[in-house]
């Protein structure tokens, strides 16, 4: 009986990865977001977050020299700082927005009545609401892993990857994680919506939003302390953070290493590593207690509990029975 439940898990979970990858539109958009967002970091974000470390140089009040200010190597450790900032923060984005956008044959299945078909047939409630967790976490795992690739590949073509072979580790298991997160959350506020055109607009407005609201796109420190309280309730936040602490770790470590090789007047040192690290760092605070990395990890479990339990108890709208099938042509 166990054999027979989990050749069926296997067959219904092989089915919606046959759907979604079926759909080429669909996987060709879901594929892009992350592509996309990379792209204006690179066109636009990049210079502007550039030019706000050199604003942090030119502050008169650190007293750095000019030949300080253009030294070469300064730059390039601060270049490798804020890539690797940026591309730790859109990787924790890429987990949610694509687990997001996998959700839509899920919707899908309910307006064209598919879940009918299945209620119909000797198939297990359980089964088929397992199957749709496991298809949306290995389709966000594999997209995800591959624009993983495609950073590290970014970060060794521009000569700044220092990050370590542990810390791969870590940012791979940071990884999981969060796409695990990112699954049992998607799914739970999915599981809400019965049209694909709500599902279409859910996707446009969330995946604007939340890039923001975890702090991928700009420094949590510089929005609103309201808007932080209200970052510290979605698990992405710390996914995010924890990945920026494998990313950041070592180019940190280089950079505070250079800069105290560095004759710089008393106290610019102190103000200079917290202005860098301070704008582009992993630190995050909850309405302004500091959380660091080892409670972020803490609280990103807490939160995978929370929408297990959630999940288990709307579980049922997940294949909720609602269309009556697509009608045929005459």
């Amino acid at each position: 009986m166990k054999t027979r439940y989990f050749h069926i898990f296997c067959t219904l979970t092989k089915r919606h990865l046959m759907v979604f990858f079926k759909n080429k539109v669909r996987l060709m958009y879901t594929l892009l977001v992350p592509v996309i967002i990379f792209a204006v970091y690179l066109l636009f974000l990049r210079g502007l977050e550039l030019g706000m470390v050199q604003n942090i140089l030119s502050d008169p009040a650190l007293g750095l020299g000019a030949d300080v200010i253009a030294d070469v190597q300064l730059h390039k450790y601060i270049e490798t700082l804020v890539d690797s900032w940026m591309l730790s923060g859109i990787i924790g984005l890429s987990t949610i927005t694509v687990a997001l956008q996998t959700n839509t044959v899920i919707v899908e299945d309910k307006e064209n009545g598919v879940n009918r078909d299945f209620a119909s047939s000797p198939i297990h409630r359980n089964l088929l609401i397992a199957s749709y967790f496991v298809y949306n976490f290995l389709v966000s795992a594999l997209i995800c892993l591959v624009f993983y690739l495609v950073c590290l590949v970014y970060l060794a073509a521009m000569g700044e990857l220092l990050i370590s072979f542990g810390e791969v580790l870590l940012s791979l298991v940071v990884m999981f994680f969060a796409t695990v997160a990112s699954t049992l959350m998607t799914v739970f506020i999915c599981s809400f919506v019965k049209t694909e055109g709500t599902m279409m607009s859910i996707v446009a407005i969330f995946s604007t939003a939340v890039g923001f609201l975890i702090g991928a796109y700009m420094p949590l420190g510089m929005m609103p302390d309201w808007v932080q309280g209200i970052c510290g309730f979605i698990p992405g936040t710390y996914a995010c953070s924890l990945l920026r602490y494998a990313f950041m770790k070592t180019p940190l470590a280089e950079l505070t290493a250079y800069v105290q090789g560095l004759d710089l007047p008393a106290g610019a040192f102190e103000k200079l590593l917290e202005g860098v690290a301070g704008t582009f760092g992993y630190d995050i605070s909850f309405f302004g207690v500091p959380v660091p990395p080892h409670f972020q990890a803490l609280a990103l479990a807490v939160y995978i509990v929370l929408f297990v339990a959630l999940n288990i108890g709307v579980g049922s709208k997940v294949a909720e029975v609602l269309g009556m099938g697509r009608r045929k042509k005459k």
